[in-house]
């Protein structure tokens, strides 16, 4: 009795890790699965790039913006066919974008992009022109190189106090030389006398 237990036991147990076997296989081969897909999905986001990529992208960037201006001062509510409208006369307008804050209100500049970089001398010279009543200022757009940032120190706002990167330390106490410029003490009050 106690023999036929026991090989039922065996029985089943080889038939669990049977099972167990091809739910491993199974999560392998998904595993591989997913590494392929995101593999995909990366290489279509741009995510993974080779240096020779992103040296093309870069030297794109400053072909671009070889065919741009910055025009400040633009009055909010400018639409962006009025600035293309402003600049037609330098040159075929490409692209005009006026930027917006995270609320969509605009932030009072644009960016035009021309067809062909002689159009950004032309524009040049509409510096200090009128749109909407406001004197824009046009300049060539300066390209932008990342990890370029200049470091500004930050200023102390006084309604929010000091919080220095240094932990608070009070000043030594200042003993003035030879009695000059005497701390007065706080004298005692003065007692009732009975004898007065």
């Amino acid at each position: 009795m106690e023999d036929d237990v026991e090989m039922a036991a065996g029985e089943n147990s080889a038939g669990e890790l049977d099972d167990m076997k091809k739910r491993l296989k199974e999560m392998e081969d998904e595993a591989v699965a997913l590494r392929e897909m995101q593999a995909k999905v990366e290489k279509e986001m741009g995510s993974v790039q080779d240096p020779a990529a992103a040296a093309a992208n870069q030297a794109n960037k400053e072909e671009v913006d070889s065919r741009s201006v910055f025009v400040g001062n633009v009055d909010y509510s400018c639409t962006p066919e009025e600035v293309q409208q402003h600049f037609q006369a330098c040159g075929t307008v490409n692209r005009v974008t006026i930027r917006t804050n995270k609320f969509g209100q605009p932030k009072g500049y644009a960016y035009v992009e021309f067809v062909e970089p002689e159009a950004v001398q032309e524009a040049l010279l509409l510096n200090e022109s009128e749109l909407h009543g406001r004197q824009l200022k046009v300049s060539a757009k300066r390209t932008n190189v990342p990890g370029m940032k200049p470091y500004r120190a930050r200023r102390p706002n006084p309604y929010m106090g000091f919080r220095g990167r240094t932990p608070f330390m009070p000043a030594p106490y200042f003993f003035p030389p030879f009695g000059y410029g005497k701390i007065p003490r706080a004298r005692a009050p003065m007692r009732y006398s009975p004898y007065f």
